[in-house]
């Protein structure tokens, strides 16, 4: 399955953490569980508007199109020439993403998938800000052989052949050519933070980037930082706002987190908590968001009704397997 959206993926675009309006007094927040368990429930992709035109890879639907992609990649790599796939049940990849044979290891365990970073002092202080787990759980890579790999992804390295048993590779590879049954042509690639993006729900990250830089432009998002960084100065620590703690190149040097890691983390998820900041920052980027779907309506819908015959067909493709 082509992994689904992850707010990590946006905020790798982004230049920096997501932020913004007026921050609370530490005060009329300390030990309110109340305020707390609102700042985590807000902390999450599913909280802002423009998720709702991001379809849940976890909900029935959802899994759906991620079982039908593997029916389909499994026909696909048949007909290349890998006949072993003929004998492979599809319960053993669902779920999983393709990834090349000895890359898992190089890939990094610092960040989430969280708008806005740690927001569990507890947690921060055990983990740092390695590898935390969010609540919305996503896909897991799974490793294969480079032939494989190439003839999955249609991604080659130097070397590799763009045939596999005499046969060419479709563009974007098996993965690819499922996808495309499914969701039907690809859309034009769209450019977001200079980075150009292509896929079903580029237009949503798009928007979604152009809401956050509007969002970091008022004046509330400045004030809710300098209150965070006045708090992280309390406890010894000084970073101008949460992204510049969380991707401090010293967290990257190892895949276990250092003590002075996590004392980082639990002050910086301390001081959201302390500081109303996720609440008020949130405020911005939801009204920033409102925006950008009342300007683009008719481009999101017409998107969320292609995604909603997509699953259709999905299911069509699933139930004729069974």
């Amino acid at each position: 399955m082509i992994p689904g959206w992850s707010y990590d993926r946006v905020r790798k675009l982004l230049p920096l953490a997501l932020t913004g309006l007026l921050a609370v007094s530490a005060c009329q927040f300390v030990g309110d569980d109340d305020s707390d368990d609102e700042a985590r429930r807000l902390n999450t992709m599913k909280s802002f508007p423009l998720n709702a035109y991001i379809p849940d890879a976890t909900s029935p639907d959802g899994k759906a199109v991620g079982t039908a992609q593997w029916i389909l990649a499994k026909q696909c790599m048949v007909r290349l020439g890998f006949t072993g796939f003929k004998t492979l049940d599809i319960r053993t990849v669902d779920g999983t993403y393709p990834v090349r044979q000895g890359t898992l290891a190089s890939s990094s365990k610092v960040g989430d998938d969280s708008p806005y970073g740690v927001d569990d002092p507890d947690l921060a202080a055990e983990h740092g800000y390695h590898n935390r787990q969010r609540d919305e759980p996503g896909t897991q890579p799974m490793e294969w052989p480079a032939d494989q790999y190439a003839a999955l992804t249609g991604t080659f390295e130097s070397g590799d052949s763009r045939r596999a048993h005499g046969h060419p590779i479709p563009k974007k590879g098996c993965m690819g050519e499922a996808v495309r049954k499914i969701y039907g042509p690809e859309p034009k690639p769209v450019k977001v933070g200079g980075v150009q993006l292509s896929g079903y729900y580029s237009l949503a990250a798009q928007y979604w980037y152009q809401a956050h830089k509007a969002a970091r432009k008022d004046p509330a998002w400045k004030k809710a930082d300098r209150a965070w960084s006045d708090c992280m100065k309390d406890e010894g620590f000084r970073y101008p706002d949460p992204d510049e703690a969380s991707t401090d190149s010293a967290w990257f040097r190892g895949d276990k987190p250092s003590q002075k890691e996590k004392k980082t983390a639990a002050a910086d998820a301390r001081c959201k908590l302390d500081t109303g900041y996720i609440q008020a920052v949130h405020a911005v980027e939801s009204r920033a968001q409102k925006k950008a779907i009342a300007a683009h309506k008719k481009e999101l819908d017409e998107q969320r009704a292609g995604a909603e015959r997509a699953m259709a067909n999905a299911r069509k493709i699933v139930d004729d397997r069974s």
